[in-house]
């Protein structure tokens, strides 16, 4: 047996935790800290402080596994007694899952390593390293494991709101994407068990859900009939104490009118739709192995705002996949134009090794990329502020969030528009002498824009937390 997987023994039980990459990696890290805290293990905020540092890491394109080894190697520095007290290196996620030989030949310092399907499993394999008995370093299988309302979970976000995963896994084959074969193949959970996490998390103090997963669309194809969005939905409206539940990665080749009707009368179902486009030309959608056309997204969103006038809409863009022209890329900026979305998330094109598309002729080169990522930013600039003229004079819902980072004359909040850590902010400049505590979700009257936030003052108090 290496010295790395010699006897150790954990006295403090402290763990740090570096959770990289989505959400839905943020989800599986707060499972694994709920099973590690029924274990008798606390968070230390200082790695210095802590026995066993995790680092959940994600590989999915290049930039998001430098990332990963920078943050492997920067705590891996806490092994020396002379710096911290760390006892077990553990490396989790997707690069685990990706890269577990590379990771065991070309970093000795991390103890242990753990697939996306077997984060269930950090205490016994952390037991078996405390007892000498850890039989290999990696522990990496095809995934299939998903939580449930049963297994333990810390949620680590602001009190106020949770992400909750529906399901893991995907059937799509993207060409540009690696995530089915490091998530595997889609695995749904009911809508029973989703809706008693969620009843689970209002308890404490939860009243955002941000429903996620790799295709929020193919939920419950793997299930009956039974468990499929709509149900879902509806049960989830039904939980007493939830306020907003906000839906994203929706695939426009999926969306039904049943479900933007529904989210269009719901009093709790954000009007807001994170609906992954990734271009707006046919031709690059067919390299890409989309199951739609340009034309057909912006049917699908124009239906959209028919039904639903007013709804946020996010998406994200991929610039520079290989073969796109000039002509393909002129496509896209008129789609954007059209679509005239909200927020909009630019990708570089990332040639990543093991997907379809590392393959295919015609890259483009990185200055192109680099150009056309400028010319798609000013573009879509321009559309946001404009839209968010449009909040001027408004009165809407602001779920307060705190003190601004950069002065305590401002406080920060969101409106149901604007998705946590990702969009843009509300600030609210005056309070009305009207008291206030974080999680309440106050009435915000807009008086000025910028390009991405709002600014408003106070016009009413939370009535939830007057009842």
């Amino acid at each position: 047996m290496s010295d790395s997987l010699s006897k150790t023994q954990f006295n403090e039980r402290t763990v740090y935790f570096t959770s990289l990459g989505c959400s839905k990696n943020l989800v599986d890290s707060q499972v694994m800290l709920g099973y590690m805290g029924l274990d008798g293990f606390s968070v230390a905020t200082d790695p210095s402080e802590s026995e066993v540092i995790i680092v959940n890491t994600c590989s999915f394109i290049e930039a998001s596994k430098k990332e990963s080894i920078d943050t492997i190697l920067e705590l891996a520095d806490f092994k020396d007694p002379e710096v911290g007290r760390c006892k077990a290196l553990v490396v989790s996620g997707c690069m685990a899952q990706r890269y577990s030989q590379a990771l065991e030949d070309d970093l000795p310092e991390v103890d242990l390593i753990i697939g996306t399907g077997e984060y269930n499993k950090i205490v016994p394999l952390l037991s078996a390293l405390e007892d000498g008995k850890l039989e290999a370093k990696s522990h990496v299988e095809i995934p299939k494991f998903i939580h449930t309302e049963f297994d333990p979970r810390l949620n680590t976000s602001p009190f106020y709101t949770a992400w909750l995963k529906i399901s893991e896994g995907c059937n799509r084959n993207c060409t540009f994407c690696i995530i089915p074969t490091l998530r595997g193949r889609l695995r749904s959970r009911t809508v029973d068990s989703l809706v008693k996490e969620a009843e689970k998390l209002v308890t404490t103090g939860v009243r955002e859900l941000n429903l996620i997963s790799q295709d929020l669309s193919d939920y419950g194809v793997d299930l009956d009939e039974n468990n499929n969005l709509y149900n879902l939905l509806k049960g989830l409206e039904e939980v007493e104490g939830v306020d907003w539940i906000r839906l994203f990665y929706f695939y426009p080749d999926e969306l039904t009118d049943e479900v933007i009707q529904l989210m269009a009368d719901s009093k709790k179902i954000c009007s807001y739709l994170d609906m992954p486009v990734q271009h707006f030309s046919s031709a690059v959608l067919r390299r890409m192995n989309r199951r739609i056309t340009g034309e057909k997204i912006l049917e699908r969103i124009a239906k959209l705002r028919e039904l639903n006038p007013g709804i946020v809409i996010r998406t994200s863009i991929i610039v520079g996949f290989p073969g796109e022209t000039e002509e393909d890329f002129n496509e896209l900026l008129e789609g954007v134009k059209k679509a005239r979305i909200n927020h909009l998330g630019i990708f570089r094109y990332s040639d990543e090794e093991g997907t379809p598309a590392f393959r295919l002729p015609e890259k483009v080169d990185q200055d192109t990329i680099e150009e056309r990522f400028d010319r798609l930013h000013e573009v879509q600039k321009e559309i946001a502020e404009e839209l968010n003229e449009a909040f001027i004079g408004k009165e809407i819902e602001v779920l307060v969030e705190g003190k601004h980072e950069e002065t305590d004359l401002l406080l920060t909040g969101r409106h149901a528009g604007q998705a946590p850590d990702i969009d843009g902010s509300v600030l609210i400049n005056d309070t009305g002498d009207i008291p206030l505590s974080v999680g309440d979700i106050v009435k915000v009257k807009v008086t000025e824009v910028h390009e991405y936030d709002l600014v408003g003052s106070i016009v009413a108090p939370d009535q939830r937390k007057l009842q």
